[in-house]
């Protein structure tokens, strides 16, 4: 179980508890500045809060630094690559608490559609491919705890619904997805809903419980109906590599 209690980070964060069972995926949203990205860098220990953050009850600051990188990745908000490594090499690279194991790494690279692009420098990439390179960065590290900021932010459709459906099927085999999204429609697709609002957690649980019109109006600052409207899924048997 991945729990934090009492996160606080000056106006950032403000007493932000959750307690996360394995097999869950979760998402994290809430207008610009909630807290929804400074939220990810406390729990993947890149920003200090006062508080605690425990993985299977171990508090996770005294967990050494490598065993920390194998339970835990992080995707963070920006794709911005400043040196010209090649796709590959920046896969690999979440293999490093593993020493020079590179298990893992072409299988990363084969679920976010890479291959073709291994020895592409990734400075040269769209800024959608360059998303998916880091994504599969974290996959590589094969952590059990999988945290992603804005995971879809400049992927095309099909990719975006790829990675939701990735995060259902990790979650499946036991890890906690715990992933920040601006679009409230892909959030029904989690199993769970934390909503922030000016640093605090002012919602959690089931997203057709806790995304309600009065929550949505008071946190998002608009009028929400709830009708039929298009609705885009991965077609069966589409031999997709995700």
């Amino acid at each position: 179980m991945l729990a934090c209690e009492g996160l606080t980070l000056g106006p950032r964060l403000q007493d932000v508890s959750l307690h996360l069972e394995p097999g869950l995926t979760v998402a994290v949203v809430g207008p610009n500045g909630a807290g929804k990205s400074t939220l990810l860098q406390v729990l993947a220990g890149l920003l200090h809060a006062e508080g605690h953050i425990r993985w299977d009850g171990r508090e996770l600051a005294r967990i050494p630094f490598l065993e920390r990188g194998r339970t835990l990745a992080w995707l963070g908000q920006e794709s911005h690559a400043e040196f010209a490594f090649p796709v590959r090499d920046v896969v690999a690279q979440g293999r490093h608490a593993w020493g020079d194991d590179d298990a893992g790494v072409d299988d990363a690279m084969a679920t976010l559609d890479l291959q073709d692009l291994a020895r592409r420098p990734v400075t040269e990439l769209s800024g959608g491919e360059r998303r998916r390179v880091f994504l599969a960065r974290a996959l590589a590290t094969q952590a059990p705890i999988q945290l992603w900021d804005e995971p879809t932010s400049n992927l095309d459709v099909r990719h975006s619904l790829e990675v939701m459906a990735l995060a259902k099927r990790l979650a499946e085999a036991g890890g906690t997805l715990v992933v920040t999204l601006h679009d409230l429609r892909q959030a029904f697709r989690f199993d769970r809903v934390a909503v922030l609002d000016h640093g605090r957690l002012v919602g959690f649980g089931k997203p057709h419980e806790v995304l309600t019109k009065d929550l949505i109006r008071s946190v998002f600052r608009v009028e929400a109906t709830f009708v039929e409207s298009l609705v885009l899924e991965l077609p069966e048997g589409s031999g997709s590599a995700l």
